[in-house]
């Protein structure tokens, strides 16, 4: 008896990495799918039905699955992934935004368009899969659905050469921030997965930064991320919410959101006086913080 049997999960960006190890998990706890995947290049362009052996993988699983082919990035294509779900199953239970793509460039070498297609496939794309979701919640009055979105430490920490990508990245956390409260009534819970591992998309990253690649390694590969995705979407998660959960090298952690740490106030306008002393001092707390909860947040073997 698999714990999410009798759910239907919709996964975008299915069928390769980390999307594709989600759909075989959360298959074998019983889940019917809907492999999506537009089996374009990691840059976005051409197409393919790659989607189609992942639902092989399911079906000889045992499992039932399908495949839809259509883009994230419109809505459109969101409206008709969701339908691929209720047309194939009659129900929508798990969403799990994981489709991605790359371009990356610093600011300075940086096309509109190179902007443009990263804010449509992530941070437009959460939109367009999960605005379909929320309106079947809503019109159905149905509850304890799952919604799963896909952030990265490029948005969360920041990192060289990825502007774009790292601002998606950042506005998804966002996204996911104000969707609970919106759908919390629902029981529906909504969160952020910070997920590293080596696929397509980083594998010439990883190497180039002088680590070595080993696809024997579970804590190097995507196949680590699929079971914390799978628990979130189980019952023993219900009350789990609006959390940034990190999965990266063997590490399962939690991130802190934003919040304020220390602060002042005063009768009247800030003066340039005033701030030359208070702003520094609210740095240097902020490094105190850091240091607290990196020393904190250090993985403990279990």
């Amino acid at each position: 008896m698999g714990r999410l049997n009798n759910k239907v999960a919709i996964i975008t960006g299915a069928g390769r990495g980390i999307g594709k190890e989600i759909c075989l998990y959360l298959a074998k706890e019983g889940a019917k799918i809907v492999v999506n995947d537009l089996g374009g290049d990691r840059d976005g362009s051409g197409g393919g039905k790659i989607a189609d052996e992942v639902v092989n993988e399911i079906n000889d699983l045992g499992s039932e699955a399908v495949a839809n082919y259509d883009s994230v990035g419109t809505v459109e294509g969101g409206k008709n992934i969701f339908n691929s779900a209720m047309d194939a199953f009659g129900q929508a239970d798990i969403l799990v935004n994981n489709a991605g793509i790359l371009r990356d460039r610093t600011l300075y070498n940086m096309e509109e368009s190179d902007w443009d297609v990263i804010m449509e496939v992530h941070l437009k794309g959460h939109y367009n899969c999960t605005r379909p979701l929320v309106r079947y919640i809503r019109d159905t009055n149905r509850s304890d659905c799952r919604i799963i979105n896909m952030s990265s430490v490029s948005g969360l920490f920041g990192n060289f050469g990825q502007v774009n990508y790292g601002a998606a990245k950042e506005g998804i956390a966002g996204f996911t921030r104000s969707l609970a409260l919106e759908v919390a009534k629902y029981k529906c819970t909504v969160n952020t997965i910070s997920p590293g591992a080596a696929t397509r998309l980083t594998i010439d990253l990883i190497e180039a930064a002088g680590r070595k690649y080993d696809e024997n390694d579970w804590t190097q590969g995507p196949e680590q991320i699929a079971p914390v995705v799978a628990w979130l979407c189980t019952d023993a998660a219900k009350d789990i919410t609006s959390q940034i959960i990190h999965s990266q090298g063997g590490i399962l952690g939690i991130m802190q959101q934003p919040a304020i740490i220390k602060s002042f106030t005063t009768d009247n306008l800030w003066s340039l006086d005033q701030l030359d002393s208070l702003i520094p001092e609210l740095v240097e707390t902020r490094k105190f913080h850091d240091e607290e909860v990196a020393e904190k947040g250090a993985p403990k073997k279990v």
